[in-house]
């Protein structure tokens, strides 16, 4: 019963039998030339020269995807097993059409980079899984293409950037640290600090008594990054994600979620209740402020729209939290 409970709807990437290798990676190179080509789509009015890479790009998918039907097809028949990335454990889903409108050629730019860097990985992997020498050969040369095309995409920008060719080390340094400890440590704090208020200012009206509310504040926060944490790191194994280590993400986001919980428990141990309720309504005005903060400052989504979605949606929450505990 238990580990039917833990058991996640994805397969692992290693449970994934020579077959079903081969038909994801005939579905992955068919969804990135699709995409591909709707980004060309997009810059080739403004940047006509890098959307011809693009559709340079989509054209050997093409031909991979080709390439991998036909080895699968010697192999295995022409019944291919329908499986994609999103039936798969450590693969970033893409995007709908309709979310990847209007974008930036930078944002463009570092789109296709981590397609490519993604592609790149899963090849390494899955090649170490195949023992049959043509098609472990195959996958080998795809890994060495997607490596090259990760060089294209980076370069995507170079002509259209007015301060010149990015440091490609501190590129990846960044983007690395966004991956490992920024995004499951945002995700953790928006959770701990929001989730929590209902509880927290719940109990707090309903019994005006600070030290149990302290209480059901600190085992809402400790229970949240516990569950988060083991949430984050369960979720994927970093191998071809390249999100880095599940342990260092679960750690950011349990101890994050945690934190996030706290902040607005410990003015609790104030035996006051009116002044340990508006010290605790201050941390969480500065707490909602402090996510939007970081959304613009890591995850590049526009303030407003940041401010407005956590300052709204975590006021929401504390004004429920407030009317259940005065009901």
């Amino acid at each position: 019963m238990l580990p039917q409970f833990f058991r996640s709807s994805k397969r692992s990437f290693k449970s994934l039998s020579e077959q079903e290798i081969l038909a994801l990676a005939i579905a992955s190179e068919e969804d990135d030339s699709r995409i591909y080509r709707a980004y060309a789509d997009q810059l080739k009015a403004a940047y006509p020269a890098s959307a011809q890479v693009l559709e340079d790009m989509a054209d050997v998918e093409s031909t991979h995807r080709k390439s991998l039907i036909e080895i699968h097809r010697q192999r295995f028949g022409e019944r291919i097993p329908l499986i994609r990335r999103e039936h798969v454990q450590g693969f970033y889903e893409r995007k709908p059409d309709w979310l990847r409108k209007n974008l930036s050629l930078e944002a463009v730019r570092q789109e296709a980079e981590t397609m490519e860097e993604q592609a790149y990985r899963f090849y390494v992997e899955a090649a170490k899984q195949t023992s049959d020498a043509s098609t472990r050969q195959l996958l080998g040369d795809l890994a060495l293409a997607e490596q090259g095309h990760e060089d294209i995409a980076r370069m995507l920008g170079d002509k259209h950037t007015p301060e010149g060719v990015k440091d490609a080390e501190d590129d990846t340094a960044r983007r690395q640290f966004v991956l490992t400890y920024v995004q499951p440590g945002l995700a953790g704090l928006m959770d701990g600090s929001v989730s929590t208020l209902a509880p927290i200012f719940a109990a707090a009206f309903a019994t005006q008594d600070t030290w149990q509310t302290f209480l059901v504040g600190l085992s809402a926060s400790v229970g949240a990054g516990i569950s988060m944490g083991f949430t984050e790191a369960a979720h994927d194994d970093g191998k071809i994600s390249g999100r880095g280590s599940p342990v260092k993400r679960g750690l950011a986001c349990g101890i994050m979620t945690t934190l996030g919980g706290l902040g607005h428990a410990l003015p609790y141990l104030i035996p006051q209740f009116w002044t340990a309720t508006i010290t605790a309504v201050v941390i969480v005005f500065f707490e909602l402020w402090a996510i939007a903060f970081i959304q613009n400052r890591y995850m590049e989504t526009p303030f407003l729209r940041a401010a407005f979605q956590v300052v709204v949606g975590g006021g929401l929450v504390l004004a429920a939290g407030i009317l259940i505990g005065n009901g």
